[in-house]
């Protein structure tokens, strides 16, 4: 059967690009190695990520908060096997989900490891070993990333995991050895540590969250701090013996110096993702690869082989679900002669710790090293009604706007729901929004938006209540 377009990976960036592909008129397959669809996000990322986040917030509240607002419960009793379970509904809801918007589009789908034979066709091979061949007009290269290795140390899921071990801990690790202050370390240390454990991160760099406003940083890794996690800062673990009842890590200064060794019950390998390629056969077919290992695409997504595509964390960008599938929607509409098209300024990015950690734009470091003329404004959440009430008082957003135009340039929140706030200052950017425009945007109250608003006015220097 010949297709128009087939879709290799159904996670955020497949799914979404075949479902708006079926839409457009376009017949459309996908093939996907695992047994259910969403790929790593719905399966063994985002999805369950956030469920045990919720969960184990929750229970913290429950221990510690409860009773600041006259709530008086006893204290709370961990069921780690039925918050496990509470978590596997909500990845299971998620892929059924999934599979019955890809039938609802009439996408066909393939289960089994693709590989593309030569331009316009892809072989599928089963988990029984069966080959069959597809005929195509059009290929998406939406595969995906995988779990970044740490040289030296073998993962084995159990003791020694990545982020999908660390989702399917049978017990709380007395002490859980984070390596990597990025975004997947923080989050599941986050879950780990308000379940009982004790959590020391380390992080090559000098600070946590490599790549946002370092001002953000400062702020988060002492909130970080002040709920229980230790940082070892530009330190690295060379090695982790396994032989004992406990692991050991070694861990050396960035720069060199003494080592340390640092007994732990789970150590966790959070150092980043790499684009996951293998199998494709993308070097036989001349699909270009750049030295990170992701596929080289032009503007409109194109490889450097005519009739291939490629989405997602497999090229160039920020490895995020909502980037791949605003990929994926531009690319089903350049297929069929539409105008595609992903503003890469205004793709937000949050950590969804406690309290959340969001951004979108330029950091004041970026504006720096290009040379931009920025003006600041910020607002505290100590100085707004809704948190103060809430007892969610961490935090502060902050506005970068051109010194000359107003223009927003860069918005970066810490606080309670920033993840959800994040989304009016996306709007804003994507049409040009001047802080001025923010600040005279009539916001409810009270609510938490109402720093964001403040942080605007902060800008020409005007705030009313700080």
């Amino acid at each position: 059967m010949a297709y128009d377009l087939i879709i290799i990976g159904t996670g955020p960036g497949g799914y979404v690009c075949a479902i708006r592909a079926a839409q457009l008129g376009l017949k459309t397959a996908v093939i996907e190695k695992r047994a259910t669809f969403g790929g790593t996000c719905l399966n063994v990322g985002c999805i369950p990520s956030k469920a045990l986040l919720h969960a184990s917030e929750l229970f913290e509240q429950a221990g510690r908060m409860f009773s600041k607002m006259g709530i008086g419960v006893s204290a709370p009793k961990l069921e780690l096997a039925a918050m496990m379970a509470f978590k596997d509904q909500g990845v299971d809801g998620n892929v059924k989900g999934v599979d019955f918007l890809l039938k609802k589009n009439k996408v066909d789908t393939f289960h089994g490891a693709g590989r593309i034979a030569a331009p316009g066709k892809v072989e599928v091979t089963g988990a029984d070993g069966k080959t069959q061949t597809l005929e195509t007009k059009s290929i998406v290269i939406a595969t995906g990333s995988d779990v970044a290795k740490l040289r030296g140390i073998e993962i084995d899921e159990k003791r020694i995991v990545s982020s999908t071990g660390a989702l399917v801990l049978d017990k709380v690790p007395e002490h859980l050895l984070v390596v990597g202050a990025g975004v997947i370390g923080l989050e599941l240390g986050s879950v780990w540590r308000r379940l009982g454990a004790q959590v020391t991160v380390v992080e090559f760099l000098d600070g946590v969250l490599p790549g946002m406003d370092g001002e953000v940083r400062r702020q988060a890794q002492r909130l970080f701090e002040k709920q229980g996690m230790a940082f070892k800062l530009s330190s690295k673990v060379t090695t982790v013996d396994s032989s004992g009842k406990r692991l050991k890590a070694t861990i050396e200064p960035a720069k060199g110096g003494a080592p340390e060794s640092i007994e732990a019950d789970v150590v966790l390998i959070a150092i980043g993702r790499v684009p996951y390629t293998d199998g494709l056969g993308l070097d036989a077919v001349g699909v270009k690869l750049d030295e990170r290992g992701r596929v080289v695409v032009d503007h409109y997504y194109a490889t450097s082989v005519p009739g291939i595509w490629a989405v997602g964390d497999v090229i160039a960008g920020p490895m995020l679900a909502h980037k791949a599938g605003d990929e994926g929607v531009a690319l089903a509409e350049i297929l069929v002669g539409q105008a595609g098209h992903v503003n890469y300024d205004a793709i937000p990015n949050v950590v969804y710790t406690y309290p959340e950690i969001a951004s979108v734009g330029k950091s004041e470091e970026e504006l720096k090293a290009a040379g931009v003329a920025y003006s600041v404004g910020k607002f505290p959440f100590a100085a707004n009604g809704r948190a103060k009430v809430n007892l969610t008082t961490d935090g502060f957003v902050k506005i970068l706007a051109d010194a000359k135009t107003d223009r927003v340039l860069g918005v970066h929140l810490v606080c309670a729901d920033a993840g959800n706030m994040i989304a009016e200052a996306v709007i804003a950017m994507e049409f040009g929004a001047s802080a001025e425009d923010i600040a005279r945007t009539c916001h409810a109250h009270p609510t938490l938006p109402e720093a964001v608003k403040e942080a605007a006015m902060a800008v020409a220097k005007r705030t009313i209540h700080m």
